[in-house]
């Protein structure tokens, strides 16, 4: 009999370790299970979607259901898996369509449950749905599109989701209060980077509210928000967005006794193994990475590694021998006016982690000065004081500034130090840069800062 192989959840990591093992092994039985209707979808389109760049939620999705079956996975939509026995080799499983649970067998298993949205401490927060799967942006499309005329709403939560549904609905002409709690937008930014992002959400006509608390969300007779208080002040509100952060959906690997780290997500070492768990495998958003600047594992939810730890985990589990080198932190949008992208540390990060660092920054133009479309670009460096080698960096500019953050990251992975970057061979035409490329520049102010 073919040996099986379970999959639990149906986006970017689950999908690619079943994709991965089924051509690894023809013969083998992979099934999967993934309580939406969806799989293998973008949820970093969402935004995109929402304000109308396109109106196809298909677009969203890379590979459906029938796609993977085609491909010789068994693949069960709208069913979750609500419990796992990990001696007896078996999954308890719920057809949200039918409300039947049942048992399923299983040799090896990937755990790729993702993340869960984290409603704030506050009265009415859970009256609002965090749009995050391509279902839940269909409904809020179809309400912004039932309330005819709407007169505000208000987004909760100043990471890069709340600062990019905040811009859709600017773009759909309605008018917009994005509040955040801390001090400054993108905390995944320093300061001085995010009041650029600040100073461009504004600037399309969204009113920004940093270091304000909410303090409830008002609901209507039927139980739907019509209002948010923050500190003091309520704001009228059609629809309340909630963007105020996700964490690695842990419930069913923990009561299985499956170990968690210390960042919350399921503990694997660099085979997306789980430790003392023969056969069992975790990948994505609900997984632990190791980070290679930091020296310790963290949860960094992005797709890029999800993919990545999926294709390991498929092929591990197939009798694969691959490993998952670590993260950097590297992340990049596009906001408002500004493209943003960072990699590596921030001052932040580092004091926190006890790292001692010096900082250059540059404002510069992402093109030849007299060439059209010229726009300004920040680049932040961050250096390891004595030796120079580059811990992190930080962009924020018009079209074309945010890709540079891949010299950068190549540059951190690397170990690469300022002084070398200040003379990479990078290409230079007026369309792109000027003589001197922006990451040169900033990383000729970093050498000057060394000494």
């Amino acid at each position: 009999m073919a040996r099986r192989l379970a999959i639990v959840g149906g986006d970017a990591a689950g999908m690619s370790a079943a994709s991965t093992a089924k051509r690894r092994d023809p013969d083998l039985e992979v099934v999967a299970f993934e309580r939406g209707p969806y799989t293998s979808y973008s949820a970093c389109g969402i935004p995109y979607y929402v304000g109308g760049l396109f109106d196809d939620s298909d677009r969203l999705i890379s590979r459906s259901p029938d796609e993977h079956r085609a491909n010789g996975i068994v693949l069960h939509a709208r069913t979750e898996v609500v419990g796992i026995d990990l001696a007896a080799r078996t999954l308890a499983v719920r057809d949200h369509q039918t409300g039947d649970e049942h048992g399923e067998d299983f040799d090896e298993l990937v755990l790729a449950t993702g993340a869960e949205a984290v409603p704030p401490p506050i009265p009415g927060a859970d009256a609002s749905e965090p749009v995050r799967t391509v279902d839940a942006a269909e409904r809020f499309r179809a309400a912004l599109r039932r309330g005819g005329e709407h007169h505000h709403v208000v987004v909760i939560g100043g990471g890069y989701i709340g600062i990019e549904m905040a811009e859709a609905l600017v773009q759909r002409d309605i008018p917009t209060t994005l509040v955040e709690a801390l001090p400054q937008l993108m905390s995944t930014l320093d300061a001085d980077m995010a009041a650029h992002v600040q100073d461009a959400a504004e600037g399309i006509g969204v009113r920004v509210l940093v270091g304000t608390a909410v303090e409830e969300v008002l609901l209507d007779d039927e139980g739907a928000p019509r209002a948010v208080r923050v500190d003091g002040e309520t704001i009228d509100a059609d629809h309340v967005v909630m963007a105020t952060g996700v964490k690695p959906a842990v419930g069913l690997a923990k009561d299985a006794g499956i170990e968690l780290g210390a960042s919350g997500a399921v503990a694997v070492d660099d085979h997306q193994r789980c430790p003392a768990h023969d056969g069992v495998y975790a990948a994505g958003d609900c997984a632990e990475s190791w980070h290679r600047l930091l020296r310790k594992p963290v949860n960094i939810q992005l797709g890029t590694h999800a993919n990545k730890q999926g294709r390991i985990a498929g092929a591990n589990a197939t009798g694969g021998d691959l490993a998952f080198p670590g993260v950097i932190g590297t992340a990049v949008s596009r906001i408002c006016r500004y493209e943003v992208a960072r990699t590596g540390l921030s001052e932040r990060e580092a004091a926190a982690a006890g790292i001692e660092v010096v900082a250059a920054t540059v404002k510069d133009r992402t093109r030849a000065g007299y060439f059209p479309g010229v726009g300004p670009i920040w680049v932040k460096l961050l250096c390891e004081p004595g030796t120079g080698r580059l811990l992190g960096g930080q962009v924020v500019g018009v079209e074309g500034a945010a890709k540079r953050i891949d010299v950068l990251a190549t540059c951190v992975w690397t170990g690469l130090t300022v002084a070398e970057i200040e003379l990479l061979d990078l290409g230079y035409a007026p369309p792109y840069s000027g003589v001197y490329d922006p990451v040169l520049v900033a990383a000729r102010a970093a050498v000057k800062a060394l000494r």
